[in-house]
């Protein structure tokens, strides 16, 4: 389930699944797509805000349960709609206001947010390769983000880090004890701000970013028809 609300400018969307720690079945990702493609496009949205609902976690990735038992994933092109920026280049602010569980979906959804708040405690994973799946968005920026060596570290072993960890690689922007009360007030300053300023900015800090995803898109795609199963 989505939630969203705007005021003065901001746009908080809230994945709002908690008993499921906000993993995201097939019908949270197309509307997270719709979500972001309107933001886009409401000139009353100026910036946005990303959150999980309850104490547990911001996303624990994709509902496996849901594929396990449909044998059925999310096309590509459904994938990108969901992660801000993928599919098309999305030139307003975002942040993420990160706690809990932080899982292999989650983090790419994360990642391609503009600024990524974490609660000291928040713990992150990748563990699609030990079962076997792809995160394969997320392979194609993170190098970018934090570096070949530390992406090849948390994406291979799969092991879980923590944000102070998380914050040194660059995964994460800053630390505070209420990231969503600390993102909402970071994103009513960038809502402030110039659009047309804030737009070229962002297609110009970001236009490698372009680039890579359109050169790698179909690689991502053929990676995901040809391992058994799947995340991302």
């Amino acid at each position: 389930m989505m939630d969203s609300a705007i005021q003065s400018g901001v746009l908080t969307i809230t994945l709002n699944r908690p008993d499921r720690l906000n993993a995201l079945d097939s019908h949270d990702k197309a509307a997270l797509g719709r979500v972001w493609r309107e933001a886009l496009r409401d000139s009353a949205v100026r910036a946005v805000v990303l959150h999980g609902a309850g104490e547990r976690a911001f996303c624990a990735g994709s509902d496996l349960k849901e594929i396990a038992t449909t044998q059925q994933v999310a096309t590509t092109d459904v994938l990108a709609s969901c992660i801000p920026g993928v599919a098309e280049d999305f030139t307003k602010p975002v942040v993420a206001a990160l706690h809990g569980h932080v899982i292999g979906l989650g983090i790419s959804i994360a990642m391609y947010c503009d600024f990524r708040v974490a609660a000291p405690q928040t713990s992150f994973r990748f563990p699609e390769v030990e079962h076997d799946m792809l995160s394969g968005f997320s392979a194609v920026e993170l190098p970018s983000l934090i570096g070949e060596a530390a992406a090849l570290d948390i994406m291979l072993t799969g092991r879980t880090f923590g944000a102070e960890e998380a914050q040194r690689m660059g995964l994460v922007s800053s630390l505070a004890p209420d990231p969503l009360a600390e993102a909402t007030a970071l994103a009513a300053r960038l809502a402030a701000l110039p659009t047309s300023a804030m737009a070229w900015s962002k297609r110009l800090l970001l236009a490698e970013r372009r680039t890579r995803l359109d050169r790698h898109y179909a690689l991502v795609d053929q990676a995901r028809l040809e391992v058994g199963r799947y995340e991302q």
